[in-house]
């Protein structure tokens, strides 16, 4: 079994090793060395990437108690391995950060974290109950607090009895030796993964969503330098419509629910504006050609259309759109007869669509003389 050396140091970025196998697998080579300071994936860690030799490590994982390296080629003999250090130190900043809002979280509300996962840009943490708005200001505040105070983080091996002696957080029951990482005053938690040295090297701790989860509460967090981006992307498109609403940055919100309400206005205008057109177009039609072919309009022109003339004549057509790109088309029918007329539209006209008895929608390919042609045969034979 490999000495697994991040454990002695988070921090060795590059190091000396023995390849022991080397072998083809499914997802590329597999390494496996007789020391190793690559992170397996585990405890919602992603495994570490970078070299050993001229093989790229893709991923590192944990098999059968061996820590296996999923390398892009072959390694053999003694080799010199390098971390892809930006990403772990990214890793260990999540890590870190994630462990001191749910140790803060569980403090203040009792509340377990039961979910973890530690994606590219962002940590998801599951907790098993309800947190208010306001109590999760306070613990991204305390964090935050814990962050700046640059304390330390403490790897404790207890022994069985001593085990006994502390009160920790941990999603399972976990055999042999437990591994505790305690951060002072904030957390103590077991954990397999690797952490930060100082809470300082964390960075910001940002909550950017809350949402209902199962019977909790599942919560993102930007971390690190993830947070910061996150900042500066959300502050420029505050910027950008600060600009474009002729408004200052704290101004945006009331700008923004002002130019809705004006929007929800002016849809309700047009709206029956639409309206009164169809009503105007309606009156030219009769019984003998109870249809509207709007060339302007849309489904919903369609359906209004067939619905106002459907009231005064029992069956109405509307059709909207032109010869070329092909019309949308609605039947409205009082007795009941829509859906028969409408199969017979789409027989003639290369149409589809489908609906209720007093009310069927669709499309056709054809042209307005067609429309109308077809119209007045299905009123001649009586549907």
């Amino acid at each position: 079994m490999a000495l697994k050396l991040y454990y002695e140091d988070a921090y060795i970025k590059e190091f000396e090793a023995e390849v022991l196998s080397c072998k083809k697998g499914e997802k590329g080579f597999e390494i496996i060395l007789d020391k190793t300071a690559f992170f397996p994936e585990g405890g919602g860690q992603p495994g570490d990437r970078g070299y050993i030799g001229d093989a790229e490590v893709k991923d590192t994982v944990e098999k059968d108690g061996e820590v296996v390296h999923i390398c892009s080629g072959e390694a053999g003999g003694k080799v010199n391995c390098r971390l892809n250090w930006d990403f772990r130190f990214s890793n260990m900043q999540q890590h870190s950060g994630e462990h001191i809002f749910s140790g803060i979280t569980h403090s203040k509300t009792g509340l377990d974290n039961v979910g973890f996962h530690m994606g590219q840009r962002e940590v998801t943490v599951d907790f098993n109950g309800y947190i208010s708005p306001e109590t999760l200001d306070e613990i991204e505040d305390e964090t935050n607090r814990v962050i700046c105070e640059n304390r330390k983080t403490n790897i404790l091996l207890p022994s069985p009895a001593e085990l006994e002696k502390y009160d920790y957080r941990s999603k399972k029951e976990i055999e042999g030796q437990v591994r505790l990482v305690e951060i002072e005053g904030a957390d103590l938690c077991a954990c397999c993964g690797t952490h930060v040295k100082l809470t300082g090297e964390t960075g910001p701790v940002k909550l950017i969503n809350a949402e209902n989860y199962k019977q909790g509460v599942r919560l993102t967090l930007k971390i690190g330098r993830f947070a910061l981006e996150d900042y500066r992307e959300k502050n420029r498109s505050v910027a950008g419509i600060s600009a474009a609403l002729c408004a200052k940055t704290d101004e945006v919100l009331p700008a923004v629910e002002k130019l809705k309400e004006k929007l929800n206005e002016t849809r309700i205008e047009l709206n029956n504006t639409k309206i009164r057109l169809i009503e105007t177009r309606c009156e030219s039609a009769g019984a003998d050609f109870p249809a509207v072919i709007d060339g302007d309009g849309d489904s919903d022109s369609a359906r209004i259309a067939a619905d106002m003339l459907a009231e005064k004549f029992g069956t109405g057509f509307g059709f909207s759109g032109n010869d070329k790109d092909g019309y949308k088309y609605a039947v409205a029918s009082r007795s009941g007869k829509a859906r028969e007329i409408g199969a017979a539209i789409n027989a003639a006209l290369n149409g589809r669509g489908g609906g209720k008895p007093e009310m069927v929608m669709g499309s056709l390919k054809a042209s307005k003389e067609e429309i109308e042609k077809t119209v007045k045969n299905i009123l001649q034979n009586g549907q």
